[in-house]
């Protein structure tokens, strides 16, 4: 406790990473806007609700395991009595949204802010932004309730991870090629099935959609965007740029291999605030979606301890619902891109409750559905997929077979990433559509979309959700042997980490065979 009767608000010390200036002025004091603070649950969640293949509905979670309504009256209280204004209090999803004036707001919430500009992964000019500095402190009777308070801050948080060659690709495939390799249930659409996309920027092009699917001889799927906090979801009058590419890889891919579903694409903001709204928003739909896709994310180093608290709470959410997130794995190989040698991994794709997708090189001929090889992909220190041992979460016991290394100049054991794979060599990448161009595109960020649409075919065959796949997919794990449902990769390295048989950090339990892993499915729902 401070001084002055305050107290600390564990894991709000600020981070950084983006090339970034500070500027000369300050935040406006009487400029007025939004923060989100995360709720602790009346109860907690049991492991069984995430571990397994139990599901609760949106209702039950609220009444269970949300936010306790005397919890959502004293945070009212205080913040109201301190001239701030609640929004909204969604007990469900424990967040409240609260507005005031910066000055009103770093009172209450214990900080200073400065003004920076620095580039946007997302956006083709700089942004300026706040930042805020050191720790965040709370009002004592708060302390334990109020988890996370995200959205003082609005500095950009993650990365696309996609790769374009720079000279002529090796082979190209489309994604219905690929879902042929990799023995995707044929007679499977996912029908009736939801597949959410988290966009943080860009826009795709409604003729891109119509001239790609109907080249692959399919309609075009159900597309439904969904603007979050005010992020533009309509493309700009000029030309498609390299910032609508990841949109459009999404949801082409997406759409390409489980055209029946429903797909409903989040457009939100690149910062901790946009990314926690969009989340929320997802996984708190009702109906519930079968399986939502992120291929985007930075160095789990990179995140505030209260920023990733508050997503891997949704995230857990998500597994009660019975809800699947797949994630990137990154493109830059064990570093993560973190210029100081060590060994990083990519978050949200190191969370335990999220299934990590890493990358291959697949060579291979689509006409006869031959797979000739297929290797780690490493191009290069900034083009290999990602891999390696968190930092911030301990082994899962479904990991506990896999033989994961130990962190970093660590004895212990964490959670290994990446749990799966598929091709995103940006020389044996995808072919898509970007502003009326075929162009070929790879990186883990064309693997996440393939593998959300492959739960959504097995989710349709089974008629249920699949909720967390791991404690699922690992049971069969065993040293130097094939797991079930899967090819396995055993050559190549990402960096510190080499391929093997079985798991390894680099492309986890190996690509999909689909009809396979659907038949694991099925017995493990049995």
């Amino acid at each position: 406790m401070t001084k002055d009767g305050r107290v600390v608000l564990p894991g709000s010390e600020s981070r950084r990473w983006l090339r970034e200036t500070p500027l000369e002025t300050t935040p406006e004091p009487e400029g007025r806007t939004r923060i989100t603070l995360l709720l602790r649950r009346r109860a907690p969640l049991p492991d069984r609700l995430v571990q397994t293949a139990a599901v609760v509905t949106n209702e039950q979670l609220s009444k269970q395991f949300g936010a306790d309504p005397a919890d959502v009256a004293l945070v009212s209280e205080i913040v109201q009595r301190a001239g701030l204004q609640v929004v909204e209090a969604d007990a469900e999803a424990r967040l409240v949204t609260v507005e005031g004036t910066l000055a009103g707001l770093t009172s209450v919430f214990g900080t200073e802010l400065e003004l920076f500009e620095g580039e946007d992964p997302f956006r083709p000019d700089p942004v300026r932004y706040r930042r805020r500095i050191g720790e965040m402190t709370l009002p004592a009777e708060l302390d334990g309730i109020v988890l996370s308070v995200i959205g003082l801050g609005t500095q950009p948080i993650a990365r696309p991870e996609f790769h374009v060659p720079d000279s002529t690709p090796q082979i190209t495939y489309s994604p219905v090629e690929l879902g042929r390799l990799y023995r995707f249930p044929p007679e499977l659409d996912g029908t009736g099935r939801r597949l959410a996309v988290i966009s943080l920027g860009g826009a795709c092009r409604p003729q891109d959609l119509d001239d790609y699917f109907a080249a692959l001889g399919l309609s075009t799927p159900d597309i439904t965007h969904i603007s979050i906090d005010g992020a533009p979801t309509a493309p700009g009058d000029g030309p498609a740029t390299r910032f609508d590419l990841e949109v459009t890889l999404d949801l082409q891919i997406a759409g390409a291999l489980a055209p029946g579903a429903t797909i409903l694409n989040y457009v939100t903001h690149n910062n901790g605030q946009g990314i926690l709204l969009a989340l929320r928003a997802a996984i708190h739909a009702s109906p519930s979606p079968t399986v939502i896709s992120l291929s985007w994310g930075s160095p789990e180093i990179t995140y505030s301890g209260q920023l990733a608290l508050a997503m891997h709470d949704l995230f857990e959410d998500a597994a009660a619902l019975g809800i699947t997130v797949c994630a990137a794995s990154g493109d830059s190989g064990s570093s993560s891109g973190m210029p100081d040698g060590g060994s990083h991994v990519n978050y949200p794709a190191s969370d335990p409750c999220v299934l990590a997708c890493g990358g291959t090189s697949l060579i291979a001929d689509p006409a006869t559905g031959t797979i000739h090889s297929e290797t780690t992909w490493n191009t290069g220190a900034s083009s290999a997929t990602g891999g390696g041992v968190s930092g911030v979460f301990d082994l899962p016991p479904w990991q506990g077979t896999a033989d994961v290394p130990p962190r970093p100049d660590a004895q212990e054991h964490g959670r290994g990433v990446p749990d799966v794979a598929a091709n995103a060599d940006n020389q044996t990448g995808y072919r898509i559509l970007l502003g009326g161009n075929e162009i070929c595109v790879g990186g883990t960020s064309a693997a996440t979309p393939l593998w959300a649409a492959l739960v959504c075919r097995a989710a349709q065959s089974l008629d249920r959700p699949l909720g967390l796949l791991q404690p699922l997919i690992y049971q069969d794990l065993k040293a130097d042997t094939v797991t079930p449902g899967f090819r396995d990769v055993v050559l190549g390295d990402n960096g510190t980490y080499a391929a093997r048989p079985g798991w390894d950090p680099n492309t986890g339990l190996g690509s999909p065979h689909g009809e396979e892993l659907l038949a694991v499915l099925r017995q493990r729902f049995s």
